[in-house]
């Protein structure tokens, strides 16, 4: 089992004390394991609004999938390489604490009992006093359906007075639907499996991707994402709309939802920038189109959980694939909190 991260993760460069020289290894608080309760009393955060971090060391779904294993190690790479980077805003003054909760583990083929751990893990950290937003750090994809699991259990979701929940969506950043059909979840059920736990609750489950590769989606999928009512624009599409396009997309999906849960699947990125996945992209979206997916979902005050998935360190290069995570998870950070998004993504008054 990996261990859980150290105050030794969050180490790095030491400019000068005060926000002027704040990196994301000054900011971070440990906890030594995933707790049972809402917080560890050791914790300083638990006095503050804050922003959880959590891992999902996992490949066991990429691994049934038929792709190639080692996005456990995910989870450790993604801290190493964000905590050099400068924190600004609100998080560098300190008005945003920012608590590392510890990884979640698939132990050998254990992936269900995995998943339920990181479930388990993911509403905790949502229900915690304070929470403004979850990120969840994987691991493969088979990650979104804990964070699913995680979301739906937590209070996030709570039923209004009126018997309602809050009405909520998925946006997947992904090459793929992952709209699989299989004897056992894999990385590439997730959505499926989220489209038929909504559709056993009467409900139909909000799905849209950005990023689509038609050659890498058969027919009967394409076939299934339109009987699921999916949104989507394809890697050509998103190249050809660019930012102000893709940003509409975003804005559109959201516009409705009270919740939205935005999933990040790295192989929807060119291969130049993103070799360390399991299957690198032919085309890819380029960044500065996916920052503007992850920065339009961010902004609109609405989002309550975040992952980024399928990270292979042992096939990256030059961590290049690590680095432009850590570029988009502080990007999704800093626009969410400095765009002052309301505490795990309810809007004032929304009676939830």
């Amino acid at each position: 089992m990996p261990p859980s991260p150290s105050a030794a993760v969050w180490a790095g460069r030491h400019d000068g004390e005060g926000a002027a020289h704040a990196r994301w290894h000054d900011v971070v608080q440990v906890l030594d394991e995933l707790p049972d309760s809402a917080y560890d009393p050791r914790s300083a955060a638990q006095t503050v609004d804050h922003l959880a971090l959590l891992g999902f060391c996992s490949d066991e779904g990429v691994r049934r999938n038929g792709g190639r294993p080692g996005a456990a190690e995910g989870p450790g790479a993604l801290r190493a390489a964000l905590a050099p980077l400068a924190v600004h805003g609100r998080l560098a003054c300190e008005e945003i604490g920012v608590l590392d909760r510890g990884d979640a583990v698939t132990e050998g083929e254990g992936l269900e009992a995995g998943q339920q751990q990181a479930a388990q893990a993911v509403r905790a950290a949502l229900d915690a006093e304070g929470c403004r937003l979850a990120v969840v750090l994987g691991g493969g994809h088979e990650t979104a359906w804990a964070s699913y699991c995680g979301l739906m259990e937590s209070r996030v979701m709570t039923v209004r007075a009126d018997g309602s929940r809050p009405r909520w969506g998925v946006l997947n950043i992904d090459t793929h639907f992952d709209l699989r059909r299989e004897s056992r979840p894999t990385s590439g059920t997730a959505f499926l499996q989220m489209a038929e736990a909504e559709a056993a609750q009467g409900a139909e489950l909000e799905y849209a991707v950005l990023g689509i590769a038609e050659p890498s989606n058969t027919g009967a999928l394409f076939q299934e994402a339109r009987r699921l009512g999916v949104r989507w624009m394809t890697d050509s599409e998103c190249v050809e709309a660019g930012a102000v396009g893709i940003r509409r997309f975003v804005e559109d999906f959201a516009a409705e939802l009270d919740v939205l849960y935005l999933t990040v699947d790295l192989d929807a990125l060119p291969a130049a920038v993103a070799p360390g996945v399991s299957a690198p992209a032919a085309l890819g979206v380029p960044v500065p189109e996916v920052s503007a997916a992850v920065r339009a979902a961010a902004g609109t005050g609405k989002l309550a959980l975040l992952d980024v998935v399928e990270l292979n360190p042992a096939l990256d290069v030059d961590s290049r694939t690590a680095k432009t995570a850590a570029r988009l998870i502080d990007e999704a950070v800093r626009t969410a909190f400095d765009a002052g998004a309301p505490r795990n993504g309810h809007s004032a008054g929304d009676g939830a």
